[in-house]
């Protein structure tokens, strides 16, 4: 599904606020580039920060103006007359771990699932309704697994 020689991935960017260990980071950035491509979206760069639960609150209190926790904040900073996306996603590490407690789910498969679902939203897609969470789930679940078999293939 996708390649390791892709020169797009050099425009994503994993920044630090909390650590977390992210193995195979150019597999990662590749399988991102591969979304957006399906998608038939254009990937101008992505700033990925992970960062801790009070973090991601200050952002979610002052840019959204919502008083919870969530796993992850997404924005697209390109104009609106401009097709390439120009994104930043911030996620909650402690959500992030959190979640993968709740579900059943090892750390990776939970943080890759919070990544594809941020870089969907960045392709437009939205999360409101039944409807559209049906469709996001499913789109995670495609991307999730195209990942694990790429990378089972050792590709």
């Amino acid at each position: 599904m996708f390649s390791t020689t892709d020169k797009k991935k050099e425009k994503i960017n994993f920044r630090f606020q909390k650590a977390i260990s992210i193995s195979s980071r150019s597999l990662v950035k590749n399988a991102i580039v591969a979304l957006f491509k399906k998608e038939n979206q254009k990937l101008e760069s992505l700033d990925i920060v992970f960062c801790s639960d009070e973090y991601l609150l200050d952002i979610n209190k002052v840019n959204l103006q919502h008083n919870y926790y969530t796993d992850t904040i997404t924005f697209n900073y390109a104009p609106k007359n401009q097709k390439e996306v120009l994104g930043e996603i911030y996620i909650s590490v402690d959500r992030v771990r959190d979640n993968a407690a709740r579900y059943n789910s090892s750390i990776k498969t939970e943080l890759l699932r919070v990544i594809f679902h941020s870089s969907l939203h960045l392709c437009g897609y939205k999360d409101k309704s039944p409807a559209q969470k049906k469709e996001m789930t499913l789109k995670e679940e495609y991307y999730l697994g195209s990942y694990k078999k790429h990378v089972s293939r050792g590709t």
